[in-house]
């Protein structure tokens, strides 16, 4: 057999490279290559948990009580201010018309002024953040307009403070509907993290990017394509269950 492969045109050397990688050489390559990609793909997902996870809590914070005072400050709120209102309506539909990745160039001075640097994972934060801001605001606002202005007219009709009717009859009653836009948040993080991945951020999007793209290995794109879609699956689940728990109907 090796006399004849030798007769068709294959070398000598080619064929002591391919029975080395068919024997036992080959289970070591194979070992090695499975034990670096677990790796990097660790590290990777671990990168982008950290960004999600810091600028989701960041973005819950600041979103929902610009969200709420969007909502108290409307002309049919419980204080209503039209013109306030409107010049901060106007700001956050400006940061919701700039492109991330636009967004990520723009902030770069801001993150290297914050955290020291323009570029890793937790430089990634910043922007993330900035991003989620807009988003989350309009998704507090909408959710809370759903509510029956009934319920709080009766909170009002019974002597409760302003700062009562938020806590104990807004927030408790839109519960359900928060969970789904932290749940629509914390996705579009997801998304948006991995885009950062292109400007050197880190996580899964930088793996992809690194790796898949620029050293053509598709296996590396399918692995974090597979990864990204299991951390989805895993929060909307989550989201839809929080959701249903704090539903009282």
């Amino acid at each position: 057999m090796y006399n004849l492969l030798l007769r068709l045109g294959f070398t000598s050397e080619t064929l002591n490279n391919l029975a080395y990688r068919l024997s036992n050489g080959d289970s070591r390559y194979f070992e090695r290559y499975t034990q670096h990609m677990w790796r990097i793909l660790s590290r990777g997902t671990i990168d982008t948990l950290y960004m999600v996870a810091f600028a989701s809590v960041f973005a819950i914070i600041f979103g929902m009580t610009i969200g709420l005072f969007l909502y108290v400050t409307s002309p049919s709120g419980i204080r209503p201010m039209p013109m306030l209102n409107r010049v901060v309506g106007f700001i956050i539909n400006i940061g919701r018309s700039i492109p991330f990745v636009v967004l990520i160039i723009l902030v770069f001075p801001l993150s290297r002024h914050i955290v020291g640097s323009s570029i890793g994972r937790t430089a990634a934060i910043v922007p993330l953040t900035i991003a989620a801001i807009p988003f989350m605001s309009r998704v507090v606002e909408a959710t809370l307009h759903e509510l029956g202005f009934g319920i709080i007219e009766a909170a009002i009709s019974a002597g409760a403070t302003t700062r009562q009717i938020i806590w104990r009859v807004i927030l408790p009653e839109s519960a359900p509907g928060m969970a789904a836009g932290f749940t629509l948040l914390i996705i579009n993080l997801i998304t948006f993290s991995a885009m950062a991945g292109i400007v050197g951020s880190g996580g899964l999007g930088t793996l992809a990017n690194n790796y898949g793209m620029q050293r053509h290995r598709t296996d590396v794109l399918i692995y974090t394509v597979i990864i990204l879609v299991i951390i989805v699956q895993i929060v909307q689940a989550v989201g839809q269950f929080l959701s249903r728990r704090l539903d009282k109907r």
